[in-house]
């Protein structure tokens, strides 16, 4: 087997049904649920017309510029999935455009991130199938390889690999460990209910705001009180 140029299989994926969980939660709650550690970085971004993306990743590692692997991952990936590709980053060569989308919206997949270039921006922004990249070209990209299917891959630091959970939202994109799914679940959720909480008392006038004097008295924070001359 040739490293670098290889396809090899997926050994487990997220259940559709911790997909459907997460999906109802942000994708800020779920980072706060994980030390805020975690994340691809500021430049991916959604390029749809909004809506969340949520899957299980079929990851990709292309040579910058080439989508031949990416085409495969389309093929082989199955319905729901997010193909997250890894092109490096760079900006010279568009790895998608519309046609690859409207093959991956027939096969019913979930989403496709891009850390590289994509084109036929208007079309990506006119439709609702979740589309994350890093920037637009539209120089058009090679079919020569090398790359590899269901590698582990990194996108500025955050690991992601081959079955772990993918989402993303007007905020950004944050991969899930698969052996971390339970745990993160939890957390999340928890954290989602009592912002739903903090957000009825604040509508309702009732909101406990003692905290932040309280933090402040506990950093020794010191407030200088304005000297008002007195009136003669």
């Amino acid at each position: 087997m040739t490293a670098g140029f290889r396809i090899l299989e997926r050994q487990r994926k997220v259940s559709a049904e911790d997909v459907k969980l997460f999906a109802a939660i942000p994708v800020a709650n779920i980072s706060d649920s994980m030390s805020r550690m975690t994340a691809a970085g500021p430049r991916l971004r959604p390029l749809h017309i909004g809506g969340k993306l949520a899957g299980a990743a079929i990851t990709v590692k292309s040579r910058p510029g080439d989508n031949l692997m990416v085409h495969k991952a389309l093929d082989l990936a199955e319905p729901g999935d997010i193909v997250v590709v890894d092109a490096g980053g760079d900006m010279n060569n568009a790895i998608i455009g519309e046609l690859m989308v409207a093959h991956a919206i027939q096969r019913g997949l979930g989403g496709i991130v891009i850390n590289g270039a994509v084109r036929d921006l208007d079309a990506i922004q006119s439709g609702t199938f979740p589309v994350f990249a890093a920037g637009v070209t539209h120089r058009g990209p090679y079919k020569d390889g090398p790359g590899e299917i269901n590698v582990p891959i990194a996108i500025d630091g955050m690991v992601i690999a081959p079955g772990d959970l993918i989402v993303g939202d007007s905020d950004g994109l944050l991969c899930v460990p698969f052996d971390d799914l339970q745990t993160v679940y939890a957390a999340a959720k928890k954290k989602n209910d009592a912002e739903a909480e903090q957000m009825a008392n604040i509508v309702a006038g009732r909101s406990d705001r003692s905290w932040v004097d309280a933090s402040l008295q506990k950093l020794n924070c010191q407030i200088v009180t304005a000297v008002r001359p007195a009136h003669g």
